[in-house]
């Protein structure tokens, strides 16, 4: 069975998924077999025969080269560019934590280090109607330590470290934080890691600037984090 790590972030937009395939990409490049895992998927658009395209899936396994099919990557996909608990409800068709473990259990019969996206920020609902399922469940059930994904810039003092005392007060581990959007030498941004660092006690796992294709953290270091 593979090991598996939660890439999680400090809310939308902060670049989980660009993170997450470069992740992957690291780990394929290094000889290893890498999988993708999303629980459920929204904002997603639709083939000419309205086939949803899983967007962020597929554009993980182009960005890293893994061969993994889309197919197995998300059991869950959406339309509507809302919460997955909004969009199901529009949409049908919620979400079952059952599905979700059987559907991330045959990915990690299958590939060696799994990397899971979640959906948004940390208390992001993924199906409230049916049942109550967050993405803090779905960690709890996958037995996941997290790696926390958030923006350099302005306002992140504050959403990483608020991030951070919520999952820590539900005895979530983080590993570490990488930080999305960087540029080298702004003093902001460096005087944000800094202060993320020590208002949180975390260690900055790796910095991504705009265009990035690699990401700079030792491979021993990377796959030391997967369990």
């Amino acid at each position: 069975m593979g090991k598996g790590i939660f890439v999680t972030g400090t809310g939308t937009d902060v670049g989980k998924t660009y993170v997450t395939g470069l992740i992957i990409k690291k780990i394929k490049e290094n000889g290893m077999t890498p999988g993708y895992f999303k629980a459920a998927m929204s904002g997603n658009e639709r083939e000419e025969d309205g086939t949803l395209i899983p967007g962020d899936a597929l554009w993980v396994k182009n960005v890293s080269g893994i061969s993994q099919s889309v197919e197995e990557m998300c059991p869950y996909i959406y339309e509507h560019a809302y919460s997955p608990h909004l969009a199901s409800r529009l949409e049908g068709n919620h979400v079952e934590m059952a599905v979700v473990l059987d559907n991330y259990r045959k990915v990690k019969e299958k590939y060696d280090y799994i990397t899971v996206e979640g959906s948004g920020g940390i208390l992001c609902p993924i199906c409230f109607d049916e049942a109550r399922i967050g993405l803090t469940d779905i960690i709890d059930e996958m037995e996941l330590d997290c790696i926390l994904v958030a923006d350099a810039g302005l306002g992140t003092i504050n959403s990483v470290v608020l991030t951070y005392e919520y999952m820590k007060n539900r005895n979530m581990n983080i590993k570490g934080m990488i930080f999305n959007h960087y540029i080298a030498d702004n003093i902001m941004h460096e005087d944000n890691i800094r202060m993320c660092e020590y208002m949180t006690g975390l260690p900055t796992l790796a910095k991504v600037s705009m265009g990035d294709v690699d990401l700079n953290i030792d491979i021993a270091e990377l796959i030391s984090l997967y369990r």
